[in-house]
This record gives C-alpha cells, structure tokens and sequence, in this order.
C-alpha cells in the first residue's frame, strides 16, 4: 500500500503530512484510513501535546476521491469521512491546520474539525459541491458551527472560490497572515498550546467541542445517507464525470 499519510513527532509536537500528490490530496479510501490511524497514533503517544495538520505540496486537499466515488459509489466514502472528522474533533489534543493552497469541499470539512487553522492569504478554499449536483452535507458537520448563516449561505449556495482573508473573515480558519508570515504564525498558536498541561488540553477541549460531538453523533448517519445518494444520482455522476474528463484532458 502506498504511505499517503506521514507521521512525524518532535518533542511535544505530532505533524501528520497529506502527501498523495497524483490526486491532489484527495479524499480516497486509503488516506482516510492512513490519516486516521495517524491521528490515532498521535493522541496516543503521552509525550505529544499538539498536532500539526499539512501538506506536502500547495494542495492541502482537493475534496472527495471523484475517481472513487464515479466508479464505486460513496455509501463507505461518506461514513469514513464522518469518521475522520470525528477523529479529530474527539481527539484528546489540539489540531491545528497549515494551509497554503487551495482546499475544496471535503477538505474543508477537515479544516472545520480542526481546533486552529493558520492559512496563507494566497490559500483558496471553494464549496464545489453545488456545482456538481451535491450538497456539503457530511462537511456541514464541522463547517456551519464555524460560520455565520449569510456565510454559509453564500459560500454554499455559490460555489465560488474566496481566500485567506475572506476565510478568516466568515470564521472559517483562525488567522490569515502573508505567505512569508506562515511559520511565524504556526509557532506562535503551537507555542501557546503546549504550554498548556495534557489534562488542561484534554478537558479544555472536550468542553468546546462537545456540542460539536454531539451533532456528529446524532447526525451523522443521516447525513452519510444524503450524501451518498446524491453521489449515486445520475446528475452528479455526470457532471463528475464530465468533471473528471476535462481535467484528464488538461
């Protein structure tokens, strides 16, 4: 099996690196699973206080696995999604996001579940779904707590590409700063979180996350469902399709 996913600690700190370059950091079942098991593995090691969220590449995610979901459907797709999200909403340590490039759809979905985001005011993140005869569903999760209901409206309902500093704006990352400004910021919210104790970390995070918890627990399953019967109707299978063609043919 390919290593999509890197796990790599130093000190007090867990990075976890998407690097599936070939498909952008898309959400296929095999980096679900390896960022999964790496979030696993860092909230269990008692020497890590924080957990850093990144890419390899610009890409920090290009949303679901449409190769997958054309040609195997998105009934498991979406439930390991929900999964992961709950991954890191449950996780007993922060998890902040790095992001500097683009982010779409169930990628934000992942940034939303996060604790902190620190994004490039050259980042862009875009709810495509719309356009593809879907809905954020399964994101809408760990995304709409983030956002004001205009916000959400717009950037739902329209589809359209927004950067750093809208993002920060509407709430949907902590901080937008100058691509220079990257690494000064990312030391700065991960410096403040491992001067907290474990316990502190810990029950600091469960009491602001626990509503959150609650709506991925009650709402999940329903929907996992929506989602994947959109996925599976024939209008979204194709413009996916159609989605898939033009980006094979440059």
């Amino acid at each position: 099996m390919n290593q999509l996913v890197r796990l790599d600690v130093a000190g007090e700190v867990a990075t976890i690196t998407l690097d599936s370059p070939e498909n952008r950091n898309a959400l296929s079942r095999v980096l679900v699973t390896q960022l999964s098991e790496s979030l696993q593995s860092a909230g269990e090691d008692g020497a890590v206080k924080v957990v850093v969220l990144t890419s390899s590449q610009r890409v920090f995610c290009a949303g679901a696995d449409l190769s997958e979901a054309v040609s195997e459907g998105m009934d498991e797709g979406t439930r390991a999604m929900i999964a992961l999200f709950r991954w890191i909403v449950a996780l007993p340590k922060p998890v902040v996001a790095r992001v500097e490039g683009p982010v779409l759809a169930g990628g934000i979905g992942i940034i939303g579940a996060c604790d902190a985001v620190v994004a490039s005011t050259e980042a862009s993140f875009a709810f495509t779904e719309v356009r593809l005869g879907l809905t954020p569903a399964v994101i809408s999760l760990t995304v709409l707590p983030r956002l004001a209901d205009r916000a959400a409206a717009l950037t739902f309902l329209g589809g359209g590409k927004f950067g750093g500093e809208e993002a920060a704006r509407i709430g949907l990352v902590t901080r937008a700063v100058a691509p220079e400004g990257v690494d000064d910021a990312m030391a700065q919210v991960v410096g403040a979180f491992c001067k907290g104790s474990p316990q502190g970390l810990r029950e600091t995070k469960g009491l602001l996350n626990a509503r959150l918890l609650t709506s991925i627990d009650e709402r999940g399953d329903e929907l996992a469902r929506l989602s994947a019967r959109l996925f599976g109707s024939e209008e979204a299978r194709a413009a996916m399709r159609a989605f898939l063609e033009k980006r094979a043919g440059g």
